[in-house]
C-alpha cells in the first residue's frame, strides 16, 4: 500500500499561499526552477506524487490509458477548461490520458531551454514596461521570467518568442466546420515568424533593436483564397500596435489595415483572429489588468504522443465527435502539476468584441496549454486549444539541428456560441510545395516571405 505523505489539502494550501504572496516560485515541495537549473531534468522532487499521477489525483477513478468521455468527465472537470469540459460532456469529444512528463527537456526546444538557463536573472522591466537586460538591451533569449511574480511577467514569457525558435515556418492544413458539423472550408497556408530580438542565440538580427518580430501568413489553397497574404511587423515597444499589411489577389495590391482588424478572421470560415495567436497575438501592453487568478493542476496536451508523424505521411491527424464525427482531433492529455491561470482585458482596443481572455500556463515551461475569450457580456466565446510535442515516436524522430524538434502539433479553435470549429494541424507540406522549416540555413527568409514586396510576389 502506498501511504500518501502529502494530500490534496496540502497542495491546495501551498497554491493559495503562493497566490497570496505573489506567484513567485513554481513548485510545491521545493522551488522548480533552481531544480532545473542544477541540471535535474526530472522534476519529481518539486511536486507531491498526487500532482504527477492522474490515478492518485483522482483516487483511482482515472489512470493513464483511460479515455475521458461524457461517462467519466466529471472526475476531471476541475482539470479542464470550461469549453473543453462542454466538448466532452455534450459534443462527443474523447481525450486519451497519458503519463505526466517529468523530464523538462521534452517540453522545450533545446536551444530555448539553454538560453533560459543561461540568461536567468538578467531580465528587468523598463519605465515603459518593456523587457530589457540589466544593461538596457532588448531581451536576449529564453524565458525572461522563468519564475514570474505576476501576470505581466508570465505573459512576457509567451509574447516575446511565440514558437520559441529564431525562425519558424509552419505548413498548415485547416478544416473549418459549420454548426451542423459539416465541412465548409479546407485551407492550406504557411505561417512564418522571424524574431529580431528575444532570440536563443542572444543576438539582435541585423541590428533591428526596435523590432521584435516579422510575421507573415500566405494561403496556397483553395484557388479562390490562393495568394491572399498578410504581413505583421511587431515593434519591440509593446505599447505600439504592429504594422499590418495584406494582399488580396482580387485587388492586386497591398493595403495597410487598421489595428482593430486584429479581431476579424483573415479569410471566410475560420474562427480564429490574429489576436488569438499563441494566446498572445497582440502587443502585451495593448492589453491590461493582468492578474493571476488561480494556481492549479490541469490536463494539457503536451505529450510526444500527440505527434502523429510516421503514421500519416503528411502528419495529418484523425478526428472524431460532433454531429458528423469530424469535429475534434484525437488528443493525448497528461496531468500538468502546476498551471498559472491569468486574466487580461483589451484596454488598448475600445471596439474589441472581446471583454476578457483567460490563459492557462504550464509552470514547467511557461507556455500556454489553454486559452479562452469571453465576450463583452462576460459569456464564454471561444477556445484556442493547442497540442505540443517533441516530434518523435516509435517510428520517427524529427531533428531540429542536433536535437529532436519541439513545436505545436495541432490547434482547435472553437466558437462555442455559434458552434463553429476551425481545427488545423502542422503538416510536412502544403499545396504550393511549402514545408515546415525551423533552420533556414543560408536561405534569405526575410526577403522571401517577410516584406511587403514578398506579399505581392507570393500573391502573384
Amino acid at each position: 500500500m502506498h501511504i500518501k505523505k502529502y494530500g490534496p489539502e496540502f497542495t491546495r494550501r501551498k497554491f493559495m499561499e503562493s497566490l497570496t504572496k505573489g506567484a513567485g516560485t513554481a513548485g510545491v515541495l521545493t522551488s522548480l526552477w533552481p531544480l532545473i537549473g542544477h541540471s535535474a531534468d526530472d522534476i519529481s522532487k518539486a511536486y507531491p506524487d498526487e500532482l504527477l499521477s492522474i490515478e492518485m489525483y483522482t483516487k483511482g477513478k482515472v489512470k493513464p490509458g483511460d479515455v475521458i468521455t461524457a461517462d467519466n468527465v466529471e472526475h476531471v472537470k476541475d482539470l479542464l477548461t470550461p469549453i473543453a469540459y462542454e466538448q466532452v460532456k455534450s459534443m462527443g469529444r474523447r481525450i486519451t490520458i497519458v503519463e505526466s512528463t517529468k523530464d523538462v527537456t521534452n517540453l522545450y526546444p533545446y536551444e530555448y531551454l539553454d538560453a533560459t538557463l543561461r540568461n536567468q536573472g538578467k531580465a528587468v522591466l523598463d519605465k515603459e514596461g518593456n523587457v530589457r537586460t540589466k544593461d538596457g538591451r532588448p531581451w536576449i533569449g529564453g524565458n525572461p521570467f522563468p519564475q514570474p511574480k505576476n501576470g505581466i511577467e508570465a505573459m512576457y514569457n509567451l509574447t516575446l518568442s511565440w514558437g520559441r525558435h529564431n525562425y519558424s515556418q509552419y505548413a498548415i492544413r485547416d478544416w473549418d466546420l459549420d454548426p451542423d458539423g459539416g465541412l465548409s472550408y479546407v485551407y492550406d497556408f504557411a505561417w512564418a515568424e522571424l524574431n529580431a530580438n528575444a532570440r536563443s542565440d542572444d543576438k539582435t538580427w541585423k541590428g533591428k533593436d526596435d523590432i521584435l518580430r516579422y510575421q507573415s501568413v500566405w494561403f496556397t489553397s483553395p484557388s479562390d483564397a490562393s495568394g491572399t497574404s498578410f504581413l505583421s511587423i511587431w515593434h519591440y515597444d509593446q505599447n505600439k500596435f504592429p504594422d499590418l499589411y495584406g494582399y488580396i489577389p482580387a485587388f492586386r495590391r497591398v493595403r495597410q489595415y487598421p489595428t482593430n482588424q486584429r479581431f476579424e478572421p483573415l479569410v471566410p470560415g475560420v474562427t480564429f483572429f490574429l489576436s488569438d495567436a499563441w494566446s498572445s497575438g497582440d502587443p502585451l501592453l495593448t492589453w491590461g489588468n493582468y492578474k493571476i487568478v488561480d494556481r492549479k493542476p490541469m490536463l494539457g496536451a503536451v505529450s510526444p504522443k500527440n505527434f502523429n508523424g510516421g503514421y500519416h505521411d503528411n502528419y495529418e491527424k484523425p478526428a472524431h465527435g460532433g454531429p458528423q464525427g469530424q469535429t475534434f482531433y484525437d488528443t493525448y492529455m497528461e496531468l500538468v502539476p502546476e498551471c498559472l491561470v491569468i486574466d487580461a482585458e483589451p484596454t488598448g482596443y475600445p471596439r474589441a468584441p472581446v471583454g476578457k481572455k483567460r490563459v492557462w500556463v504550464d509552470a514547467r515551461n511557461q507556455h500556454f496549454i489553454g486559452y479562452m475569450t469571453f465576450d463583452r457580456r462576460g459569456e464564454m466565446w471561444k477556445s484556442f486549444e493547442p497540442a505540443f510535442a517533441q516530434y518523435k515516436n516509435d517510428k520517427l524522430t524529427v531533428m531540429d539541428g542536433n536535437h529532436p524538434l519541439w513545436s505545436w502539433v495541432h490547434v482547435m479553435s472553437h466558437d462555442i456560441q455559434s458552434n463553429r470549429m476551425s481545427r488545423f494541424v502542422q503538416v510536412k507540406e502544403i499545396a504550393g510545395g511549402y514545408k515546415s522549416i525551423y533552420d533556414p540555413g543560408d536561405v534569405d527568409v526575410y526577403n522571401k516571405f517577410l516584406t511587403v514586396q514578398a506579399m505581392q510576389r507570393l500573391g502573384g
